[in-house]
């Protein structure tokens, strides 16, 4: 059987590439790919033969993906950030089970960094806690449950990744988000677009500015990631973001515990 490879690019460019996403990139003789994806690692992909399609149209991609590999070419379809997360791995998963295809075809998948770790990583230490990542987008999922999973993570004192916040047209979940912020004291807020891209832009802001700016906020589109923090949340003496693990509320600086 084929192995058909489900690629993690990382969260954008070729930073956050892994090693073991090169290797199976390089294992491939077929490339299917979101065409933006495909730009950024065309120097990768070579002369390898490749198909590749515009927005709305996973589908179409997955099950191309899925005949060539059945077809027994090696084969890896590209899912920006990692494939496990609103990525790739569950449509192929359910089109290979939905057609009885698991003795035609092997598929590997393979991990790679969020948008919201590699966000973590350029601001400080904002997630060293339990959190919830959510996207916002209503094309797939009823509106009032993406509106409960909000207001519960906040009511859990979560820290909260928000994928997907708005587009021109779909701006009522971020209306609803933005409702639920008020409901909570003020917090510290990312807005993070383009991460690992040369037009990378990382904010550090608040609740308060976000829900003050509304709907219009310039810096949040279908493409922004949107961070809260918890209630222990802080900015550092230089600015930095900080989630305590708690360590320091339970032992001294001298490593004693405190009594």
């Amino acid at each position: 059987m084929a192995t058909l490879y489900i690629l993690s690019t990382g969260a954008g460019g070729t930073d956050y590439l892994t090693t073991e996403a090169k290797r199976a990139l390089e294992a491939s003789d077929v490339v299917v790919s979101y065409a933006k994806y495909a730009k950024e690692l065309r120097e990768l992909i070579g002369d390898k033969e490749l198909y590749t399609s515009g927005m709305t149209k996973e589908i179409e991609r997955c099950q191309q993906a899925i005949d060539f590999a059945v077809e027994g070419r090696t084969t890896c379809i590209i899912s920006n950030g990692d494939v496990n997360v609103y990525g790739m791995a569950t449509l192929i998963v359910e089109l290979i089970d939905a057609q009885d295809l698991w003795d035609k075809v092997t598929i590997e998948s393979v991990a790679g960094v969020t948008s919201f770790l590699a966000m973590a990583s350029r601001v400080g230490a904002p997630v060293s806690q339990d959190f919830a990542i959510i996207s916002l987008s209503d094309r797939l999922t009823d509106i009032d449950l993406i509106d409960r999973r909000v207001r519960l993570a906040l009511e859990g004192d979560f820290i909260l990744g928000i994928y997907n916040p708005k587009s021109k047209k779909r701006i009522q979940p971020y209306l609803n988000f933005l409702s639920r912020l008020e409901e909570h004291p003020e917090r510290i807020a990312i807005i993070a677009s383009n991460v690992g891209r040369p037009k990378e832009h990382i904010t550090v802001t608040t609740t308060t500015d976000l829900i003050a700016q509304g709907i219009d906020h310039p810096d949040v589109t279908m493409s922004t990631l949107i961070y809260v923090g918890n209630s222990t949340t802080r900015l550092t003496r230089n600015g930095m973001v900080l989630t305590p693990r708690g360590y320091l509320d339970k032992y001294e600086l001298s490593g004693e515990e405190r009594s």
